[in-house]
């Protein structure tokens, strides 16, 4: 009996023991290769989450791990310069995995749609990955970007900036959040764009002329703040930074949790910042902190990988306070104030404060995109989205009136979008698309002042057209595009008596653009795009009529300007010789015909208000041209 229990005891562990032996021999591996130039990489990291392990990638690019046992394993490939990639694989057999990561500063002319690869147009551009923006979770959209190769900014305070690329910013700069032109009112040097960077996980600058599609008065001149498609990945995932600015001892902090399921793949993101005065060596620069609260939801579905739908919410919440010293009373404070060493209203001792003057700022946002694919070759894209921007400025008033906003705006935006693509022939590309843009622009009687802004209705409807052309060496790219704008804009005159003043104005601008691009060998490319766009005056540069609080000046637009007229050409070299080391130059040269811009008169005005310099929007014809050199080795 001892030796038959013995027996069956023996085999039961010889059964384990070979049972374990099996399922712990199975292998992943693979290799890594460079999106752009199809060179393997080396020296990627490659960890295995649940088994806290990793190696790095050969002179080939070859990866291996061995002696697993089956299961649920997470992968992460990561390389210098490029966007970390996770994937969930189940494990039941031995496993072969190539994977293709692409270096953002160096190309971005791929964009993955529907397991085909297409061409973005050959747009000369940049872009910041997630672990960019992760690394700067201080910085705001335009800080963020200020390093980058072609990329000016223009501050105007603490918090305060707005991006320029190739001298273009404001009305002639278009931001697109999640895909949707950023409606605000940006036609302010003192606003900064009411997107937070840390709900993206790309923020992309495009500075060629291929950019039709996103806007007819640019010239290419676009920024793409985009969160990534949720990954398919069965578990909760989720993470949370935190940086500290000891300058203004600001506070930053963002979580992000997300889960993929088939039901329903969802991520919700959420950030937070606080910040008092700014310090220079000597003393703090009274009421320049700022507070910021920001909240976004993204949800997606797909039903048998033909129709696939995106919900998008974000809320973006801002408090920004102005230098007091910035707002004068008399013209001899402000001679005094232009050649004191230091500021007015300074401070020994720091504060999270924040009083008149200052800006209160909320933009919300809601998308949805339908997107069905008739086969693989084609698809339609409908988008609707809706846009509510509020923005409030205060001044320091007399009379215990400072709490009452010298300037409150609403603004609603309605935002319609329908797009057809088709690859069809030999390495022919098709994309045709409608947008249509609905903005309410309403002052606030609560101010108790003249508005700066009057109130306007706007509708703008646009069509255009690309087609591009692969063959071997060349591609080649035309894009075509039609706008018709209609303004209802209601003013008060600055003339007594005072009048109400109703203007009906209608545009029409046209556009094309044309690029070729000749690949000189597997490493080295040379890119020509050539365009011409048109953009009416905008509102403000129209009717502006007052105090501009933010910037500190008095404002005043011209009814009678004309429409600008802008040529557009670039010229491209790139130069990849291996995944490490990488060489890219951009020549531009810009003509305006009738270029607006804001001029300084001779004047400094008096009113009740203060002492301000005065400014006017006028035309002349302009050049603006340029060099852009980056390399990068790693």
């Amino acid at each position: 009996m001892f030796n038959r229990i013995y027996l069956i005891y023996l085999i039961l562990c010889l059964s384990i023991g070979i049972g374990t032996a099996q399922e712990c021999s199975l292998s992943i591996s693979g290799r890594v290769i460079d999106e752009h130039s199809q060179l393997p990489l080396s020296f990627v990291n490659v960890i295995v989450q649940e088994l806290a392990e990793g190696n790095s990638t050969n002179d080939d690019g070859e990866y291996s791990f061995k002696t697993l046992c089956p299961g649920e394993y997470h992968l992460i490939f990561s390389h210098i310069g490029c966007d970390p990639i996770q994937m969930h694989i189940h494990l039941d057999h031995d496993t072969i995995i190539d994977v293709f990561l692409e270096h953002t500063p160096v190309s971005l002319d791929n964009i993955v749609i529907h397991g085909h690869t297409r061409n973005l147009n050959n747009q000369p551009n940049l872009s910041l990955n997630r672990q960019v923006i992760e690394d700067n979770t201080n910085e705001n959209l335009s800080a963020l970007l200020e390093n980058e190769t072609g990329v000016q900014i223009l501050r105007n305070g603490s918090g305060i900036a707005k991006p320029v690329v190739h001298g273009m910013y404001g009305n002639r700069l278009t931001i697109l959040n999640n895909g949707i032109a950023q409606s605000g009112q940006q036609w302010g040097n003192g606003h900064s764009p009411e997107i937070d960077p840390l709900s993206a996980d790309k923020i992309t600058v495009l500075k060629g002329v291929n950019a039709i599609e996103y806007g007819g008065g640019n010239l290419g001149g676009a920024i793409l703040v985009e969160p990534n498609k949720i990954s398919r990945e069965p578990h909760l995932h989720g993470q949370v930074n935190y940086a500290y600015e000891t300058n203004g001892r600001g506070h930053n902090l963002n979580a992000r949790v997300e889960k993929f399921s088939p039901v329903l793949a969802w991520r919700i993101n959420s950030t937070i910042k606080n910040y008092g005065d700014k310090k220079s060596a000597d003393y703090f620069l009274n009421n320049t902190g700022l507070e910021e609260l920001n909240f976004a939801v993204q949800l997606e579905k797909a039903w048998n990988n033909r129709l696939l739908l995106d919900f998008y919410a974000s809320t973006f919440n801002t408090k920004l306070g102005v230098l007091r010293g910035s707002q004068v009373g008399n013209l001899s404070d402000l001679e005094t104030a232009l050649t004191r060493d230091v500021p007015f209203y300074t401070d020994e001792e720091f504060s999270y404060e924040i009083e008149a003057p200052k800006q209160e700022v909320s933009h919300h946002l809601l998308k949805l995109k339908a997107k069905y694919f008739i086969d693989d070759h084609q698809y339609m894209q409908l988008v609707l989205a809706g846009q509510n921007n509020v923005r409030r400025e205060f001044d320091v008033r007399r009379s215990g009136r400072s709490d009452i906003p010298a300037m409150s705006l609403d603004q609603y935006t309605m935002n319609a979008e329908l797009k057809y693509f088709k690859e069809f022939g030999e390495n022919w590309e098709l994309q045709i698309g409608n947008q249509n843009i609905f903005i309410d622009n309403t002052n606030n009687p609560e101010t108790g002042i003249l508005p700066l802004i009057p109130d306007y209705l706007s509708w703008e409807t646009g069509v255009y057209t690309t087609l591009t052309k692969q063959h071997e060496r060349i591609n080649f790219n035309l894009g075509m595009r039609y706008d018709f704008e209609y303004q209802d804009v209601v003013t008060i005159t600055n003339t007594e008596p005072r009048k109400i003043a109703r203007y009906e104005n209608n545009f029409h601008n046209a556009g094309g653009v044309a690029g070729l691009k000749y690949d000189l060998s597997h490493t080295q490319s040379l890119s020509f795009q050539s365009g011409v766009a048109m953009r009416n005056p905008a509102i403000n540069e129209l009717y502006s009529n007052g105090l501009h609080q933010g910037v500190s000046g008095i404002e005043e637009g011209d009814t009678e300007l004309n429409k600008e007229i802008s040529f557009k050409s670039t010229l491209d070299y790139k130069w990849l010789p291996n995944a490490r080391f990488s060489f890219n130059t951009l020549m531009y040269f810009q003509k305006f015909n009738d270029y607006i811009f804001l001029n300084p008169q001779e004047e400094i005005r008096l009113t009740i208000r203060g002492a301000f310099p005065v400014f006017s929007y006028e035309q002349t014809d302009a050049h603006i041209y340029g060099l852009d050199i980056s390399t990068q080795y790693m």
